[in-house]
């Protein structure tokens, strides 16, 4: 199992909709004072319910990003910007669960809304869609092998954690609250 001191200073978090990125990634960030992107945040409109910004700008914002700061935790897949952000991590982490608890973990998230859960979007009222449902279920089960081929072109260490329970147990290894 690689240890925390491992990771580098440039972690890539990727995985399916509600399966802890935000959330690993604030973690991580804070013990090893690294800062930390979410890619939802510079992907939609803060108060909007979730509306998607112009892919040149997050673009733009995703390279200024990169070109700021040397140590970072970036949270969130936008596989078009994975190249780029995989070239320069030092540790990539795919939490890849099965749709079925995504889904589940999705629902549980959208019931009990919080405002400050780590990469939520400002302003955002609604938590829940059906086209998130949809993508969890059946898109985003698809994107595996596009991930693969981006992983294995990275010089970076690559975690694949495929299970929740296992995502626990390196909280505990890493000793994150």
């Amino acid at each position: 199992m690689t240890s925390i001191d491992q990771l580098g200073n440039r972690i890539c978090i990727i995985g399916i909709s509600s399966s802890g990125k935000s959330t690993l990634a604030q973690a991580l960030g804070k013990k090893l004072n690294l800062n930390v992107l979410h890619l939802d945040q510079i992907a939609h409109i803060p108060n909007t319910d979730w509306v998607p910004r112009d892919k040149e700008l997050m673009a733009t914002d995703h390279q200024a990003f990169l070109d700021r700061h040397t140590d970072w935790v970036i949270e969130g897949n936008y596989s078009y910007l994975m190249p780029e952000r995989f070239a320069h991590a030092t540790t990539i982490i795919w939490l890849d669960f099965s749709p079925m608890g995504a889904l589940y973990r999705y629902i549980k998230r959208s019931i009990t809304h919080k405002d400050n859960r780590p990469g939520n979007l400002d302003g955002a009222k609604s938590q829940f869609s059906i086209k998130m449902v949809k993508y969890i279920l059946f898109e985003a089960p698809k994107k595996s092998p596009k991930y693969i081929a981006l992983i294995n072109n990275s010089p970076a260490t690559f975690i694949h954690i495929r299970s929740f329970k296992e995502l626990m147990r390196l909280y505990k290894v890493w000793e994150l609250s």
